[in-house]
């Protein structure tokens, strides 16, 4: 499966953003997706995953009650809704999938990867 994300940018702080990442493929469905971030100088964390089907997300801390993951199959993306933004959510922000089980996405690196999209918080 191959990934493309888009729709970073610059947002003042506590404002919003929506990214997407459109995937190719018939198996889209058949995916866990996931969204990660790196920010300058730190490692590449977990931010939202969902399972194939939307009936399972998980949220890192750090973002709960401010981001929303979902995805529509039919259009073969997934979508992460992110408000309150921090100057601290600043990071290139990734989209990956991987056809295992979202705790399987939860603990270890997934197997596909899009390119990043930037996202900058300014204070």
């Amino acid at each position: 499966v191959q990934l493309q994300a888009f729709g970073g940018g610059l947002v003042q702080a506590g404002g919003s953003l929506r990214l997407s990442c459109a995937a190719s493929g018939r198996t889209f469905s058949r995916y866990t997706m996931g969204w990660f971030r790196q920010a300058p100088g730190k490692e590449r964390e977990l931010v939202a995953a969902i399972s194939w089907n939307g009936g399972s997300t998980y949220y890192a801390d750090s973002v709960k009650g401010r981001f929303t993951i979902s995805r529509d199959n039919a259009k073969n993306t997934v979508y992460l809704q992110m408000n309150s933004l921090k100057p601290e959510d600043t990071a290139v922000y990734y989209c990956a999938a991987d056809p295992r089980g979202i705790v399987v996405v939860t603990t270890t690196r997934p197997l596909y990867w899009g390119q990043g999209t930037l996202v900058t918080v300014s204070s």
